[in-house]
């Protein structure tokens, strides 16, 4: 069983910065990838960012709405993901969910419970 566990969520003023953490435990597991993704209030969760490896290159990815102030990292050996949040707006406001175990199809196998992030304004 993988046990995923995200952290580091809180409150932070318009204009500021916090910085995600993902961590995942239990049994070995293969991934092509990792991501952070997002539920605002009262909608759908959305893609944030994700981070992709093929044949030994690394490749990074955003949501238009945090390109620029968002960036993502991580140690795949280690299971461990970051999302950097600069910057950050009163749309940031949102549950974020940390994925990992990205399959050849692109879908992820592990989900984190999330982590509350709220922006004030």
């Amino acid at each position: 069983q993988v046990h995923v566990v995200e952290s580091g969520g809180g409150l932070v003023q318009a204009g500021g910065s916090l910085r995600l953490s993902c961590a995942a435990s239990g049994r070995t597991f293969s991934s092509n990838g990792m991501g952070w993704f997002r539920q605002p209030p009262k909608k759908e969760r959305e893609f944030v960012a994700r981070m992709h490896w093929d044949d030994g290159a690394t490749y990074y990815y955003y949501a238009d709405s945090v390109k620029g102030r968002f960036t993502i990292s991580g140690d795949n050996a280690k299971n461990l993901v970051y999302l950097q949040m600069n910057s950050v707006k009163a749309e940031d406001t949102a549950v974020y969910y940390c994925a990992l175990g990205e399959t050849a199809a692109g879908e992820f196998e592990y989900w984190g419970q999330g982590t509350q992030v709220s922006v004030s304004s």
